[in-house]
């Protein structure tokens, strides 16, 4: 692969996934993941500060949740807000070319306790960056904490039926059947 094609995250993303299941994540270097994409050592560590990050993205899935909430209706409530922002992220993100790749990511996270550490604290600051991006809108802190809690947990919920899904069927009407099962508890409204 030429160095100057686009997409070098993507191609960085793409050669440490194969590696992984090629070799397992403690055998694989990021000298290799580099030279597998076709790109340098140097360039790597442009855009992932070790090989962990390489699976995890730059934010892209905080960012767009994020960007989601503060867009959705101003006459949304809290809950309404983030499956917005579910929505809007699976129409980015989580587009059905992205499937395959997910599913090995998942089986390559579930193989590897420090890649499920990391993917753990992602997860933390994912619902950290809810709980701000909910108190901007003028939710009271307490039900910005429970709003984004739920909010993971119906993105979990979303994302493993996304996964696993034979059908085909999109992120974001996952996302909004799991968030109405949560509603359905009757815990939350």
């Amino acid at each position: 692969m030429a160095r100057w094609q686009p997409d070098a995250p993507g191609r960085l993303a793409a050669a440490a996934l194969d590696l992984f299941e090629e070799h397992g994540y403690e055998n694989t270097t990021v000298i290799e993941i580099a030279e597998r994409a076709g790109l340098t050592k140097s360039t790597f560590f442009r855009y992932f500060p070790d090989k962990r990050e390489v699976l995890f993205g730059a934010g892209t899935i905080t960012g767009l949740l994020t960007e989601g909430i503060a867009s959705a209706p101003s006459a949304a409530g809290p809950l309404d807000a983030v499956a917005d922002a579910l929505d809007a992220l699976g129409r980015t993100f989580f587009a059905a070319d992205r499937r395959e790749f997910s599913r090995r990511r998942q089986a390559v996270l579930n193989a590897n306790t420090e890649l499920r550490e990391r993917e753990a604290l992602k997860r933390i600051d994912l619902t950290a960056a809810m709980i701000e991006a909910l108190e901007r809108r003028g939710v009271p802190i307490l039900t910005a904490r429970v709003t984004a809690q739920l909010g993971t947990l119906v993105w979990e919920i979303a994302y493993d039926q996304w996964i696993d899904a034979t059908t085909g069927e999109d992120f974001g009407p996952l996302a909004r059947r799991a968030l109405a099962d949560v509603r359905a508890t009757g815990v939350v409204r």
